[in-house]
């Protein structure tokens, strides 16, 4: 949709800093500065725009009486990884410095994302957790998120391996082409061939179907264990970065992050990686707030 007259908000497309944002502020008078909100939209990096999600954001907006920014972040593949990021990156930046300009207390603004946009909001997220020029960021809001390439086989990968609309092998396509990377490693990316023992080891300590609760197991096989191809993984290295997979990040990072809510849901491949970042942020004494969604579809 188009942004067009509402009743309730005031609505306008500016840029921040060369990104283009819509912002969706309440039509009604407030005591005090309100609170703000950033929404990074799904799609993979590829798909999805401010229009699509115009309901989403003013829904946002009218019910948590808040200042909504949504971000138009550029896609690939006519601009290239990590442009997304850095686009988000960027605009974040910019509303923690301006927030005042808009009505917004600095101390009061979230960031959230749906799919690649939960992704892009727990990249932001570790990103700034040490700068100390720009206030902090409250909480993050990571609904169904990608984040982690690491292994492509816990218990959700398996139960819902062919879902509709985003099937295991699918998960995995989409990420290649994010990358701009030749689709015909899909297979080995699905069997773990571009992941060395050497970080198996390292990271089995926080992405580990061991790690899952035994109510999401059931029905559960460990997978045969598979070679490891270094082409592959030469040719792969940014799924394995925290910028693409930040549930790799390290505790020194994770400790510091803002307050959480993580939204997951039954029917999706990608619910595992939410209860293990909720695993993550628990034992690094973060505070979250865990919503699953038991008939849920990502």
């Amino acid at each position: 949709l188009p942004a067009c007259r509402d009743s309730k908000l005031f609505i306008k497309d500016l840029h921040f800093d060369e990104v283009p944002v819509r912002i969706y502020h309440p039509r009604a008078l407030s005591a005090s500065k309100r609170r703000g909100v950033i929404f990074f939209h799904g799609g993979c990096g590829m798909f999805g725009s401010i229009r699509c999600y115009e309901r989403i954001c003013r829904y946002i907006a009218r019910k948590s009486d808040s200042v909504v920014v949504s971000v138009g972040y550029r896609l690939c593949p006519e601009y290239k990884y990590p442009a997304q990021t850095l686009d988000c990156l960027t605009a974040t930046v910019h509303f923690l410095k301006t927030a005042e300009n808009y009505g917004v207390d600095p101390g009061r603004i979230i960031v959230c994302g749906d799919s690649a946009g939960g992704t892009f909001t727990a990249t932001v997220c570790q990103e700034l957790v040490n700068r100390r020029d720009i206030p902090k960021i409250r909480a993050q809001v990571l609904i169904y998120p990608f984040l982690q390439a690491l292994n492509f086989n816990l218990p959700s990968h398996q139960k819902n391996a062919f879902t509709a609309f985003l099937s295991r092998e699918r998960a995995v396509r989409f990420i290649l082409k994010y990358l701009s990377k030749d689709c015909s490693m899909k297979d080995a990316v699905l069997a773990g061939s571009h992941v060395p023992e050497s970080m198996n080891l390292k990271y089995s300590k926080w992405i580990n179907p061991e790690l899952i609760p035994e109510i999401f197991k059931v029905g559960y096989k460990p997978p045969l264990p598979t070679s490891f191809l270094p082409q592959v993984h030469e040719e792969t290295k940014e799924l394995l970065k925290t910028r693409l997979s930040p549930l790799l990040a390290e505790d020194a990072v994770v400790c510091c992050l803002p307050d959480t809510c993580i939204i997951t849901c039954q029917h999706d491949v990608l619910r595992d990686e939410g209860l293990l970042y909720k695993q993550r942020l628990e034992d690094n004494n973060v505070k979250v707030s865990w919503y699953h969604m038991e008939e849920g579809f990502h």
